[in-house]
């Protein structure tokens, strides 16, 4: 690889994008490597998401498209060339299709190598894309990049069994996990972190408060640890539950917002919203649990962020969490299953868990291992066989 065209995501103070290109950046330069960051043009300075859940609907496509606008320029200007890979932080970019229609025309010499990342896609039955009715188009777009891409990234053993069964043909590697600055996250919360034993009896929920997240089965969670510790034979603390959002909470929902705000005046949970990153910090520094119930992860930053800054975390055995955790049956809890997650939750409100700072670790070198790929020494993460579920009993890194 003689230069990498870095396609970033707009940042939105809400979202991890904030964060991506820096802990990009920090791994490109650390080993080396010659890379561009391609700019795009966003549409608004609120950095807020007003249209759809994940991206903002008229953010996401504006800056993609300017984003494509300005490749092209350089690629019409000779600057890329076929010995250079054009790395996408998304598989969904709009104007994309401008690529396949330009190196179908160009000498070999000035063909670049495509590596798209694929965060969801129609592939998970929980994305977004299936609450908004766009699977109809969206995978004929996925089958175009599929036939003109040279690496899709998927991120974690589970995704790569749903894009062999979608029928997806380009040459598939398993990241094994998501971008993270662990050390970038930690040099936000001042001084040393919080000794687990003095930190608040606090639970945190930091997912979205949408249908995929199921913040019901946390509901229900509070419900029953509040019933359960009424009794008279439990001696458990006083736990204040969470919810922990970069803006205003909302959902696609209104149930979950009804729900949520009579727990609210019963005193059973606290909504902590429109936080700044380094406030949300802040508080996971004073929470002893992290919280997941969500049908679509897949991974988790937030997993990331409460390990690296010393919260015990606690997620469903379910989907690609099995992998993420490398099988730690102590941190995983039957999915659905409210007694195994209060069961699982209690000893975690106690102490801090023996294999805490190992799941933010293995995230933190996600961006190695994709740069080992583009720069083809990452063959071991080549799932091409039909045997595709052969590494699923792997724990990766315990």
């Amino acid at each position: 690889m003689r230069k990498l065209w870095y396609m970033g995501l707009e940042p939105y103070k809400a979202r991890y994008t904030l964060q991506l290109q820096e802990w990009n950046q920090a791994v490109f330069e650390r080993r080396g490597i010659d890379y561009e960051i391609v700019p795009g043009e966003t549409l608004s300075n609120d950095q807020a998401i007003v249209t759809g859940q994940v991206l903002d609907a008229h953010g996401r496509t504006f800056f993609g498209m300017s984003q494509l606008m300005n490749l092209v320029r350089k690629m019409k200007a000779g600057e890329v060339t076929s010995e250079d890979i054009i790395y996408f932080e998304d598989m969904f970019q709009p104007g994309i299709e401008s690529l396949p229609y330009i190196l179908d025309q160009v000498p070999s010499n000035m063909r670049p190598r495509i590596a798209v990342r694929c965060l969801a896609q129609t592939i998970d039955p929980d994305d977004f894309v299936h609450v908004w009715g766009m699977q109809e188009w969206m995978a004929h777009y996925e089958k175009m990049v599929d036939s003109f891409a040279d690496i899709v990234l998927a991120t974690n053993e589970e995704m790569v069994m749903h894009m062999k069964v979608a029928g997806w043909r380009a040459p598939i590697y398993n990241i094994s996990g998501l971008a993270f600055g662990k050390d970038e996250v930690r040099s936000r919360v001042p001084g040393e972190l919080k000794k687990f034993e003095d930190r608040t009896y606090r639970v945190g929920f930091a997912a979205r408060w949408d249908q995929e997240k199921q913040p019901d089965f946390y509901m229900d969670l509070i419900e029953e640890y509040h019933r359960l510790q009424a009794l008279p034979y439990n001696d458990w603390p006083r736990v204040e539950f969470c919810v922990f959002s970069g803006s205003k909470l909302r959902s696609n929902n209104s149930s979950y917002m009804e729900r949520r705000r009579r727990l609210q005046a019963e005193g059973k949970l606290t909504v902590y919203e429109d936080l700044e990153k380094n406030d949300y910090y802040a508080l996971l520094n004073d929470t002893r649990v992290l919280f997941n119930c969500a049908l679509q992860d897949w991974v988790s930053n937030t997993a990331s962020e409460a390990d690296a800054l010393g919260a015990n975390i606690l997620y469903p055995a379910y989907r690609s969490f099995p992998e993420s955790f490398a099988n730690d049956s102590e941190r995983l809890y039957v999915p659905w299953s409210l007694r195994d997650a209060i069961q699982k939750l209690i000893p975690l409100l106690q102490h801090s868990h023996v294999n805490m700072g190992k799941f933010s670790a293995w995230n933190d070198s996600t961006i190695d291992r994709i740069c080992d790929i583009l720069q083809g020494n990452g063959e071991q993460w080549l799932r091409m066989s039909t045997d595709y579920r052969r590494y699923t009993h792997e724990s990766k890194y315990l």
